[in-house]
């Protein structure tokens, strides 16, 4: 790929909003589908454990759930926009015209991988909102939540680019989805204090980077976290990096994009 030496912030900016009208454009599919099943996995939990789990240390549970469900849905809709975009693109033939402007690898990456986790911040902020109708929510630090919800967002986006572009058809994203993305989601704690897990399943959840996510997330808003603040800021920023630099990579070298 032909690499240009001045930042083409035209460009940059095109390929951006390209990516949000992408997701504006089905606003029903995107936002409006999240938010609802982000309700009725509310409506489980409370329906389900709401008699029996009355607080989670020292949190009521709505509380310490209510983040859960909007990092969850931050994440899940950051990956889909990103990877099916990057599949879209293959199986129709149209890569190319993301490929020919005269973008570097890094500016492909920002400005696909942007437009993910604005997807991905957008549902979050809206399903924060319904939420707060029906959970009394509080904010302990909003520094921390913004922190860790862009970069949650960033990381998920940039795996949804590695697997848009390493994969060949839908299946192959619907594995990753079913494989890797949603099990590492539900064991990171979304729901649940890792502190109630075998010492075991504790020590395997403080390797998942998506765990870092979601605990940092939580403190912004309850104050209370499974593992120190400042370990998991570097963890999620230190994930952010490299898969930044596998994305940049493949841009790079033509990954499965070169005929």
């Amino acid at each position: 790929m032909r690499e240009i030496q001045t930042s083409n912030l035209i460009g940059l900016q095109t390929l951006y909003m390209r990516e949000i009208h992408r997701f504006l454009k089905v606003y029903t599919q995107t936002i409006i589908g999240p938010i609802v099943t982000s309700m009725l996995f509310l409506a489980v939990f409370v329906l389900a454990l709401g008699r029996t789990v009355n607080v989670v240390g020292d949190v009521p549970f709505m509380e310490f759930l209510a983040p859960g469900l909007i990092m969850m849905a931050i994440t899940q809709n950051a990956f889909a926009n990103t990877s099916s975009s990057m599949m879209i693109s293959k199986v129709q033939g149209n890569i190319v015209d993301t490929l020919m402007p005269p973008l570097s690898a890094h500016e492909l990456t920002l400005g696909i991988a942007l437009g993910g986790a604005t997807r991905g911040i957008f549902v979050g902020v809206a399903v924060g909102i319904v939420v707060a109708f029906v959970v009394d929510m509080h904010i302990h630090s909003l520094g921390l939540i913004v922190f860790h919800a862009v970069g949650a967002s960033m990381m998920m986006s940039l795996l949804g680019v590695i697997g848009g572009i390493w994969s060949e058809k839908f299946d192959h994203i619907a594995g990753l989805t079913n494989f890797v993305v949603t099990p590492l989601s539900f064991l990171s704690g979304t729901f649940y204090s890792i502190h109630r897990l075998p010492e075991t399943a504790q020590t395997i959840a403080l390797a998942n980077p998506f765990f870092y996510m979601i605990d940092g997330f939580r403190y912004g808003f309850i104050g209370q976290a499974d593992a120190p603040i400042l370990n998991g800021m570097l963890a999620v920023a230190g994930v952010d990096l490299i898969l930044w630099i596998i994305c940049w990579r493949m841009f790079d070298t033509g990954y499965k994009l070169k005929p």
